[in-house]
């Protein structure tokens, strides 16, 4: 199976299945001397865990991540870092039902039919279990980029049709403060007060239910990305797709500028005493797909969870009709557990494209 691996410079290839012994992850160029908080990978990961909340999968994980090598003395040694996450909590018998049966929207029909096998119990590598593993590199990248004043924030801005007004982007460590009173992680109590009682009522429904996730990234330089396959804009949409449920993306001002004329939606230069910036930030931070220095702003939509408590009609391994109706532990919205793997997915798509422009021309 091929596509395990993600990045160049700073590179992770995840391992695991959701109900295998553990799900891991190893980091490939990771810079030595690196000051490496085993507390903040691990407060990282509880915001992803499940069991945290009425309103997320009540399966029990602490997900206590394991630094397996390439950290010495609380610091990376520049060798490859493996990280390790056992599983606690399996339940396979709760997916019994599916052995041989399609569940709808998910990736039991084309895993099966491309490879000839699949692990029914959970969805195997195809599971959101996996991501943990990219929370773990995730926060290793979000170390690194510190370093250098780059800030990562990302909430709950849509739950349905719930939707939560832009809270700009002046105070992150004070949004983070608000995002994190809630079980929703939206960073407006009122909107969050909201989205928390509908969607406990569309899991009592047996039912779920989409949203959406803003990101912001800023302190960024100049220079990331490159102007053709590899732009910046392109790899964060790559990221950003890759996870589970992910089905839209959109960055600045996304599908909206579409509706706009060129002379309201060009970013007019100016000169700050910070340097050259624009008046306004239409572009999202990124033009010709390189970092302008400006905020780097984008959405994620994510889709209803696929797995609902009603009877549905599908078929089975062997081309018949059938029925199926979900079990075991679910997620009835996915968005508030997917905040903190947007932003680790974030921090490695910037951490990669630092390391590789520090080998362009920039010197920072």
């Amino acid at each position: 199976m091929a596509g395990n691996s993600f990045g160049k410079a700073f590179k992770i290839t995840s391992y695991g299945e959701s109900h295998g012994v553990a799900i891991g992850v190893i980091i490939d160029g990771c810079p030595a001397g690196l000051t490496i908080n085993i507390d903040y990978i691990q407060s990282e990961l509880d915001k992803r865990r499940p069991g945290q909340s009425k309103i997320t999968t009540q399966r029990k994980e602490s997900d206590t991540v394991q630094i397996l090598s390439g950290i010495f003395e609380g610091k990376s040694t520049g060798t490859p870092i493996s990280l390790l996450i056992p599983n606690e909590d399996q339940r396979s018998k709760d997916y019994a039902h599916n052995q041989d049966v399609y569940r709808p929207s998910h990736a039991d029909y084309t895993y099966d039919v491309k490879y000839g096998i699949r692990d029914y119990r959970g969805g195997g590598r195809s599971s959101a279990r996996e991501t943990a593993a990219r929370v773990a590199a995730g926060a290793i990248a979000k170390l690194m980029l510190q370093t250098y004043g780059i800030e990562i924030f990302a909430h709950v801005t849509a739950v349905g049709q719930i939707n939560a007004p832009n809270l700009g982007s002046e105070n992150l460590s004070h949004l983070l403060a608000l995002r994190e009173e809630n079980i929703v992680r939206c960073a407006d109590p009122a909107i969050a007060n909201q989205m928390i009682e509908f969607i406990d009522s569309i899991r009592k429904d047996g039912d779920t239910i989409g949203g959406k996730i803003s990101c912001v990234v800023k302190n960024l330089p100049v220079g990331l990305g490159e102007p053709v396959f590899d732009k910046l804009h392109a790899d964060l949409g790559k990221a950003m797709l890759s996870i589970n449920a992910v089905h839209g993306f959109e960055y600045g001002s996304g599908f909206a500028g579409s509706e706009m004329k060129g002379s309201a939606h060009n970013d007019v230069f100016v000169v700050t005493e910070h340097g050259t910036k624009t008046l306004t930030n239409f572009s999202g931070g990124i033009q010709g797909g390189i970092s302008n220095g400006m905020d780097i702003n984008f959405t994620v939509a994510f889709k209803p969870v696929a797995t609902i408590m009603h009877n549905q009609q599908t078929v089975n391994a062997a081309g018949e009709l059938a029925e199926i109706k979900g079990k075991g532990r679910h997620d009835p919205c996915v968005v508030p557990r997917a905040v903190v793997i947007v932003e680790a997915m974030a921090a490695l798509v910037l951490a990669d494209h630092f390391l590789r422009n520090k080998s362009a021309k920039l010197t920072y």
